[in-house]
């Protein structure tokens, strides 16, 4: 309970669901030989950091921002720059991801302070505006950020697939760079989650959940709620940076469609939603349930499809290239059965 920031799950199926998703993620590259399902567990790791900093501020300040993909960004071509134009060893890493978390909290703070006195729905327009341009000028660029092409990189010698750890396999795996980069973003995204928890845990936290709940009567007890909400937003963006970070690491390139897309966006919000806004435990459970679904509906669809190929209007509508129909559709379930998304619902229920 401790190390939890005194929050725990407050139910025994999402306890243990999450401690097997934790525990699948920490031998998922003992478990799975294939690159694609360790991709697949790499970039659940990365969303449940992204997914968590945008609740913090979604579900916990009541912040609605769409530029969480900038910060995410920001923190990706940090790394990227750094390494491509300094020698690609730790010094470079430490300088890309300092500089990175700097302009974030920068950018966040100016966001914060000009545009947080305004109502919800305009600071949305707002931050939808900032993104965009910023996406526009990472694309036009290209002398810093690659442009459209994006940046290649190399990472530290220890992060290389050329690296070996031990000479023999252990456990039928051999522990190369690319397993020992897996397991350093695995132990960050730790530290971060729990981190995260804390802070959502501290007064501070709960001055932010007076504010959503209620901003004139927190404003009227003394709390200056533009100062919280700014707080709250450089908080997040530096999550986010990180979370940036750890991506770069992972896919050793970054480009406008990798971390910028108003499609990311979209779908952090739909893993925020999926999860449970409010919980920082339904990062965990949308960002997994999310990326599975991304990864692998598509092959089941098409293990349906043809098993059902003698009807043909059933293996029509469930044609793999339907997936994202399909996507949407157990979306729209999820929302239905679970309005207060699964991590919400399972609380409620273990609570009646």
């Amino acid at each position: 309970m401790s190390i939890l920031s005194g929050d725990s799950p407050r139910s025994r199926l999402l306890a243990a669901a999450i401690i097997l998703l934790v525990l699948g993620l920490a031998i998922a590259p003992f478990a799975f030989s294939s690159a694609r399902t360790m991709n697949t567990a790499a970039k659940i790791l990365v969303f449940i950091v992204l997914v968590a900093s945008y609740d913090l501020i979604l579900g916990f300040a009541g912040i609605i921002s769409f530029a969480h993909t900038m910060f995410f960004g920001i923190g990706a071509y940090g790394v990227a720059i750094a390494m491509s134009r300094m020698e690609p060893g730790w010094i470079a890493l430490a300088t890309g991801s300092v500089a990175a978390l700097a302009v974030s909290a920068v950018l966040a703070t100016i966001i914060g302070l000009f545009s947080l006195r305004v109502r919800t729905v305009f600071f949305a327009m707002i931050t939808l505006a900032v993104a965009t341009a910023f996406t526009t000028a990472a694309s036009q660029l290209s002398d810093w950020t690659g442009g459209e092409d994006g940046i290649s990189f190399k990472m530290p010698a220890i992060f290389q697939p050329s690296f070996r750890l031990f000479e023999q396999p252990v456990l039928g795996l051999n522990v190369n760079g690319r397993v020992l980069s897996y397991y350093f973003i695995f132990v960050c995204t730790i530290a971060l989650f729990l981190l995260m928890l804390r802070i959502v845990n501290s007064p501070f936290g709960r001055v932010l959940q007076a504010i959503r709940e209620n901003s004139f009567r927190a404003e009227a007890v003394g709390y200056r709620t533009i100062v919280y909400r700014t707080l709250a937003n450089v908080l997040a963006a530096m999550f986010a940076a990180c979370a940036g970070i750890l991506m770069a690491i992972w896919l050793r390139y970054n480009g406008p469609d990798t971390t910028l897309s108003l499609e990311i966006m979209i779908d952090i919000l739909l893993m925020t939603v999926i999860g449970g806004m409010g919980t920082l435990y339904g990062a965990i459970v949308g960002a997994t349930l999310f990326m599975v679904a991304q990864t692998y509906l598509q092959d089941v669809m098409a293990l349906v499809s043809g098993a059902t190929g003698h009807i043909p209007l059933l293996s029509n509508i469930v044609h793999p290239d339907r997936w994202l129909l399909w996507l949407g559709v157990l979306f729209i379930l999820s929302v239905y059965y679970f309005p207060q998304g699964i991590v919400g619902s399972l609380r409620d229920r273990a609570k009646r």
